[in-house]
């Protein structure tokens, strides 16, 4: 029987103590994810109309010029307020799938503009159509985290032309997107403050040419606060 591949750290834990090389162990961990809100094959919502939903929100889909083109966004923001803050969602692997957006649309209940960025529209699959993790983790890891950061970056220009106010910003992220809300900090001193959502805090060596540093060799350089919640249990980021 042929291995599995090796789980990245930040969806091993899901697994628990399970050996994640064996099928059990991968069954277990994608299960995992799957109860947890974390499906691999989510699907996407209908498109949403840009108009005030009756919960007082405006939510919709735009495109964010990149450098390289054209990024997809979803965003909400609460109708008819002037200037609201900026939170930037950062999903985990699994795409722009209904959790993340469901996120996005309670922050935006909550008062900010809110936005997730589809920073993987470059490899041209919608990710959350993807239930094979073999295809789909070599896609999520051949991002380099400049071009991320880029793209983050675009995202909080697009906010502030939208009439955000970036002098509040902030980012959240999942499980991958905790690791960018970690590098993310580091790298934009007009952040405000960062929530993440477990995420690995070091970095694989053979990523190292994309990811050139880990969050936990960024520390010095954090720009803001950030709140980490990770879980006691999870083997995969002791």
């Amino acid at each position: 029987m042929s291995a599995q591949p090796k789980l990245m750290s930040d969806f091993e834990g899901l697994a628990h103590q399970v050996d994640p090389l064996s099928r059990r162990g991968f069954f277990l961990a994608a299960s995992a994810a799957t109860a947890a809100g974390y499906t691999l094959a989510a699907g996407q919502s209908a498109p949403t109309p840009s108009r005030p939903t009756p919960n007082g929100l405006t939510v919709g889909e735009a495109k964010v010029k990149v450098a390289d083109g054209e990024m997809p966004v979803y965003y909400a923001r609460p109708a008819n307020v002037q200037n609201p803050p900026v939170i930037m969602v950062a999903m985990e692997i699994f795409g722009l799938h209904e959790y993340i957006r469901d996120v996005t649309r309670r922050s935006g209940k909550l008062g900010a503009f809110a936005i997730a960025p589809d920073y993987y529209f470059r490899k041209g699959e919608d990710l959350t159509k993807i239930t094979e993790m073999p295809k789909l983790m070599p896609i999520v890891n051949s991002k380099p985290d400049a071009e991320l950061l880029s793209d983050l970056d675009a995202t909080a220009a697009w906010a502030k032309s939208q009439g955000g106010d970036t002098n509040r910003l902030g980012i959240m992220g999942f499980c991958r997107g905790g690791r960018t809300v970690w590098e993310y900090a580091a790298h934009n001193k007009d952040l405000k403050a960062g929530v993440a959502f477990y995420g690995s805090l070091v970095d694989p060596d053979t990523q190292a040419s994309i990811w050139p540093k880990s969050p936990t060799a960024l520390a010095p350089q954090m720009q803001a606060p950030v709140l980490g919640l990770y879980g006691e249990a999870d083997q995969g980021i002791p």
